[in-house]
């Protein structure tokens, strides 16, 4: 037999290059085409993502994030 835990997350922000990359209400960076949840690291004493084979800052980050544009539905 076989269970599924599904929970919702509300994703507030993004990466303007990659938007597949989002951060929730709970501070959190998810990627959105994996499903995975992104740990934030350390690397010679910079803290920051790793996002893709790319280490970023979080000072870098903080010029490439923007809110997620809200998106008419049809229904």
């Amino acid at each position: 037999m076989r269970y599924t835990v599904t929970y919702v997350v509300e994703l507030r922000w993004q990466i303007k290059d990659k938007p597949q990359y989002k951060w929730s209400t709970c501070k959190r960076l998810y990627n959105t085409k994996t499903g995975n949840e992104i740990k934030k690291t350390m690397k010679s004493r910079s803290i920051g993502y790793w996002i893709g084979k790319e280490f970023i800052s979080i000072n870098q980050l903080k010029q490439m994030v923007e809110i997620i544009p809200k998106t008419n539905l049809p229904f």
